[in-house]
């Protein structure tokens, strides 16, 4: 079960790359993972919240900007690695598993990057604009985020 928590919050990095490590700080700092004996320990602090959950906010409005680049560009699918890689970390590390984690986290954002932006592609078509889409996407990657970090608790 562990497993699977680790690439849902993997493919959540891959839809917003600051949501999953925004989630695992706010599940963190609200005691819902323990991290107290784990290099994690600072994932929990109010500066690691406040910040990670900022620069969530940030991707959240800078996605809805026409000059935002795709997540499918270098840069952009770095980042949802990265983010993914790290959050899936710090998901199995509570079973001291981190590297495994580390994998699942990374596979996952793959799968929400690629995947992602198909579905987004698709719903845009249907729906005659991105806008809308975006918003939609934007739902699903917090919803998900949430109960993952609350299921791992």
């Amino acid at each position: 079960m562990l497993a699977l928590l680790t690439l849902m919050i993997g493919i959540v990095a891959g839809l917003r790359a600051m949501t999953a490590p925004a989630a695992i700080a706010w599940a963190a700092y609200l005691g819902w993972l323990d991290y107290s004996q784990s290099s994690f320990s600072f994932i929990g602090s109010a500066g690691s919240v406040l910040a990670l959950s900022i620069l969530a906010f940030a991707e959240f409005i800078a996605d809805q900007l026409p000059s935002t680049p795709s997540r499918r560009v270098p840069v952009q699918f770095g980042t949802r690695l990265f983010t993914g890689a790290f959050s899936g970390a710090a998901i199995m590390a509570v079973q001291g598993h981190w590297l495994v984690g580390l994998a699942l986290g990374t596979l996952g954002a793959v799968l929400g990057t690629l995947g992602g932006a198909s579905v987004r592609n698709y719903l845009a078509g249907r729906l005659g604009s991105d806008r809308p889409a975006a918003l939609i996407e934007d739902a699903i990657a917090i919803v998900t985020a949430v109960l993952t970090v609350a299921a791992v608790s």
